[in-house]
This record gives structure tokens, sequence and C-alpha cells, in this order.
């Protein structure tokens, strides 16, 4: 009998949904940023925190390549997104 709940499935599968929950919540912020009137609703919903790493330099010798800076867009609509994909994804799994 297989294992009941997410447990069953590989870690490629959690991060599909949390890559299309982040997806999902950035357009639900686009959306809530240009068409919400102004006021403190929209200032709640679409106030976010981002994180970022620096730019990384890698020199090999031969090959000298710059990566960065990567941030990450964190919201209440992001995190709103994720919880939609996770139970969308429960209930069709």
């Amino acid at each position: 009998m297989a294992p009941k709940g997410s447990s069953k499935h590989r870690p490629g599968f959690h991060a599909i949904v949390l890559a299309v929950g982040f997806v999902s919540g950035g357009l639900m912020q686009a959306a809530a940023r240009q068409w919400l009137p102004s006021g403190a609703v929209k200032e709640f919903l679409t106030t976010a925190v981002t994180p970022s790493i620096g730019q990384l330099q890698l020199d090999l010798v031969i090959l000298k390549f710059g990566l960065g800076p990567i941030a990450l867009d964190v919201s209440l609509l992001s995190l709103v997104g994720v919880l939609v994909a996770y139970l969308i994804a429960r209930s069709l799994f």
C-alpha cells in the first residue's frame, strides 16, 4: 500500500508545485498592483520582502564568469499562490 500524503512524491514534484505557485502568485501580485485602487489593502497585498544574493564570481583559469545578483520577491499573494498550487496538486495526485 502506498503511503498517504505528499511523502509518496519525489522532490521534483514538490519543486514544480513550488515554482507554479510562485509564478501564479507573482501574476496575482502584478494584477493587484495594476488594478487595485490605492489604499491599505493594496499596500498589504503587494508589499514584498526581497532577499538577494550578490554577484558571484567564478574563475576557473580558462573560464571566468559572474552570476547574479539573484533575488526572490516574496509577498502575501505569492504565498497564497503556493498554497493554492499545493492544494490543487494534492487533490489531483
